[in-house]
């Protein structure tokens, strides 16, 4: 993307294999520029920068080319609304965000907010007379494409990929030190400017609801709970003391903008609360994918340099692999959800639409099921153990999650940090796949 681009909800840590000093020199001999300031992910195994991708933006790209697909042009929003129906993007996941957090920062003010949209695997940002759509499209192995597509109209339209100015803000400890997202909250000045001496929150759904949603729309109710959506912090008020209920359980955004050049009037609640532990969910199977990739290819050096044989696990190897699973399982499990204190409703049908689309067992049951008054979900483990990213972890890393899901689910690991689930939601979630998740060790069913 252009120099400056930011995303609001998308903003490397470097990985040393802790190996014998011998094996050290040897992988710098052997591996050039291994020393050189470069990220881990541009290198083989990886090679973020050259791979092939298989995300949904270069397949749509594909089928433009051969014809085969025909982006429609509107005036009202250009290119969104088509590139929204052929990647299957409800409205209803649009939410709003007004501080200037983009590189087309002087088109976004409180008066004119920045769109978002998304799906499980898609996140498209459209800005009211914007020249491009931003957009990161999930790669199941490469983690977070950037692109932009021009708003004009012409034959063929064409997505641009964008890499290291992108990453620039997009791979980071923000984003689990991989190409992927952020969601952020700011205290916003009354021209949406981000007041960055009163600091910034990183949110997913660990983050209690008074810091979630500065900077940001948000219609819908949630009772006595509170959040900076909808507030601007204004003269010499304390960022810290502003009064948050201001912005508390709104359900009309009309008398804050024009809605009408938007494609619904909402910023939905529930939305938002999906798009933020998704953006961190998707940075974790990335992460998790590209440990566990290195580890292997690592492992697979030694096995050469001493001769074992291929398939051989050093106990080191093993180690990177429990490591690089272990956050991922937990997040997925929803350790350290912030509890909610009442009922949260949206205002957009996007709970409705969101859980249509899981797919359930013989009782019904699925796990986008919404609980919305205690926690997120009903049945605490995350839905994108569906998705492709997660089913295209390497091997090594996949079969040590469901180890560690077994372990958690069948009761076997009792310990506090899944004190959240109870012996109800472990017996439930463990039938919920057993019966919609084909992939499953075989393990898993003699039990």
């Amino acid at each position: 993307m252009p120099s400056s681009t930011r995303f609001p909800f998308l903003s490397e840590t470097r990985h040393l294999p802790s190996l014998a000093f011998v094996f050290f020199v040897t992988l710098i001999a052997w591996w050039p520029g291994f020393v050189a300031a470069q990220p881990s992910y541009e290198r083989p195994p990886i090679d973020y920068l050259k791979a092939p991708t298989n995300d949904p933006i270069s397949a749509l790209q594909k089928k433009i080319d051969a014809q085969d697909v025909r982006l429609e042009w509107s005036e009202k929003s250009g290119y969104l609304e088509s590139v929204m129906e052929k990647l299957a993007i409800e409205k209803s996941s649009q939410v709003l965000v007004f501080s200037k957090t983009s590189f087309q920062l002087k088109r976004i003010s409180p008066r004119s907010p920045r769109a978002l949209y998304f799906s499980d695997d898609m996140y498209l940002g459209w800005v009211r007379g914007g020249d491009v759509i931003e957009v990161s499209s999930v790669d199941p192995k490469q983690g977070a494409i950037f692109y932009t597509l021009e708003q004009r109209e012409r034959e063929k339209p064409k997505f641009v990929r964008h890499t290291h100015t992108c990453l620039a803000c997009h791979s980071s400890s923000l984003s689990s030190g991989v190409p992927g997202h952020v969601v952020r909250s700011v205290y916003p000045a009354p021209d949406g400017r981000p007041i960055l001496s009163a600091g910034t929150y990183r949110t997913d759904h660990s983050s209690p609801l008074e810091e979630r949603w500065g900077g940001w729309y948000v219609t819908g109710k949630h009772g006595s709970q509170r959040h900076l959506g909808n507030i601007l912090v204004r003269g010499s008020e304390d960022p810290r003391s502003v009064d948050l209920d201001r912005g508390a359980n709104v359900e009309d955004l009309g008398a804050q903008f024009d809605t009408s050049s938007y494609l619904t009037g909402h910023s939905d609640i529930v939305a938002l609360m999906i798009l933020e532990h998704q953006a961190k969910a998707h940075n974790l199977l990335t992460s998790a994918g590209f440990l566990g990739r290195v580890a292997m290819h690592d492992n697979g050096v030694m096995n050469k340099m001493l001769d074992r044989p291929d398939g051989f696990l050093s106990d080191s190897t093993k180690s990177r692999i429990r490591s690089a699973t272990e956050p991922l399982v937990r997040y997925l499990l929803f350790c350290d959800e912030t509890r909610l204190d009442g009922k949260i409703e949206g205002t957009s049908g996007f709970a409705r639409e969101f859980q249509a689309k899981g797919v359930r067992d013989s009782q019904g049951r699925s796990l986008r099921d919404l609980d919305l008054e205690r926690r997120l979900f009903r049945y605490p483990l995350s839905y994108l153990i569906y998705s492709k990213p997660f089913d295209s972890l390497p091997a090594e890393i996949r079969d040590q999650a469901y180890h560690r899901l077994w372990e958690v689910l069948s009761g076997e690991d009792s310990s506090e940090d899944f004190g959240h689930l109870s012996h109800e939601m472990r017996k439930a979630i463990l039938e919920i796949l057993r019966e919609t998740k084909s992939d499953l060790p075989k393990s898993w069913r003699k039990n």
